[in-house]
Order: structure tokens, then C-alpha cells, then sequence
């Protein structure tokens, strides 16, 4: 069985570690010529283990113990399905949704994962995303067809986890949006009023 540690990382993870540098480098964890070093190192790397490397020493930045892939179905036909709160995200998660309205919050959601894929297989549904405030998004592979597709998250790097979407979407609404909320510590505060305490990536 291959060690997860050689596992080749993509694109997308080298740019999640980046961001993560970003972030050590602006609560003064890491010096500025640190940051570059490890930001070409991060850059460079071909595999897990050459990654890591680069935030090991950083405090609260890595989990060193291997969190297993997980995948999880969701499947619902003439009715209405809803998963928010603290609630585990699997690594891939299929959603199978016909004739149905589904949400999937993910703001105050346990996520141990640098990427979550998301595959669809939707018909003439309503279904609405909410990632969390510091997530990124590659919807590049998703195909929505004659479908009204509302997504209010800008694209680019985020220190968060990234949401990778694939699979179709045929009629109906699919919305993707985050939390409108005002962070404060550990704790976020949603409107319409609502208060979380918020897992750290």
C-alpha cells in the first residue's frame, strides 16, 4: 500500500499551502525572506511529504496524523434534504439529488481536508452551497444545463479548503455563496443572527 506522504500533490494543493504561508507570514510566525524560501519550495514539491515540510514547524498549520479519505453519498428524490452546523465533511462527497431542494452549509463545518470534491448528478432541483469564508472553488469541471447558476464566490487562492465541483446539473437552481458573517476570534456571527464557533483550518 502506498505511504499517503508520496502521494503527488497538485496545483491546487501547492497554492493552499502558499496561502497558509501567507497567512504564518502575517501573524509574524515566519520572516519575510522565510515565506520565499518556503513559498519555492512549496512551489517545487512533487509530493505530500515535500509539502509538509514546509509548514512542519508551523504551529496549528499541519496535522501530522494521515486523515483516512472518506466518501459519502446524499441522494434524495421529491423531497427536501439539508446538512449545516458542525457536521463531518468527507473528503468526496456524490450528491444525487431529482426533483428535490437540498443545502449543503458548510461554514461552521468540520473539515479536515485541503480539498473536497463535490460530484453532481442533479435533475430539476433547487440546491445551494454555503462555504466557508476562507474556502476556494474550482467549478471548471461542472456542467450546468439549461439550469439558472448563481455564484457569488470570486475565484483565486484562499487559505482554506478548496472545493473542487464536478458532474451535472440539469434544471432547476443551483446557487453557491459564503455566510455573510463578521468573524471574531474563534467565533462568527452570521445574519440573520446566528453565532458559531468556527474550526480552524
Amino acid at each position: 500500500m502506498t505511504d499517503p506522504r508520496d502521494l503527488r500533490v497538485s496545483d491546487s494543493e501547492r497554492e493552499h499551502v502558499v496561502g497558509l504561508l501567507h497567512k504564518a507570514l502575517a501573524n509574524a510566525l515566519i520572516s519575510l525572506d522565510e515565506f520565499t524560501t518556503r513559498t519555492e519550495t512549496a512551489l517545487a514539491a512533487r509530493t505530500r511529504s515535500e509539502l509538509n515540510a514546509v509548514l512542519i514547524d508551523i504551529p496549528g498549520l499541519v496535522n501530522t496524523e494521515t486523515v483516512p479519505e472518506q466518501r459519502l453519498e446524499l441522494r434524495t428524490v421529491l423531497s427536501k434534504m439539508r446538512r449545516r452546523g458542525r457536521w463531518d465533511v468527507p473528503n468526496e462527497l456524490v450528491l444525487r439529488c431529482d426533483q428535490s431542494w437540498c443545502e449543503l452549509d458548510f461554514a461552521v463545518a468540520r473539515i479536515p481536508y485541503h480539498v473536497v470534491k463535490i460530484e453532481f448528478d442533479v435533475r430539476a432541483a433547487h440546491v445551494r452551497l454555503k462555504l466557508p469564508s476562507e474556502s476556494a472553488l474550482d467549478a471548471t469541471a461542472l456542467q450546468v444545463l439549461n439550469c439558472r447558476y448563481i455564484n457569488k464566490v470570486r475565484p483565486g487562492p484562499q487559505p482554506g479548503p478548496q472545493f473542487v465541483l464536478s458532474g451535472k446539473v440539469r434544471g432547476g437552481t443551483l446557487t453557491i455563496t459564503r455566510p455573510v458573517a463578521l468573524r471574531l476570534g474563534s467565533v462568527m456571527v452570521r445574519f440573520p443572527l446566528k453565532i458559531d464557533r468556527v474550526a480552524e483550518y
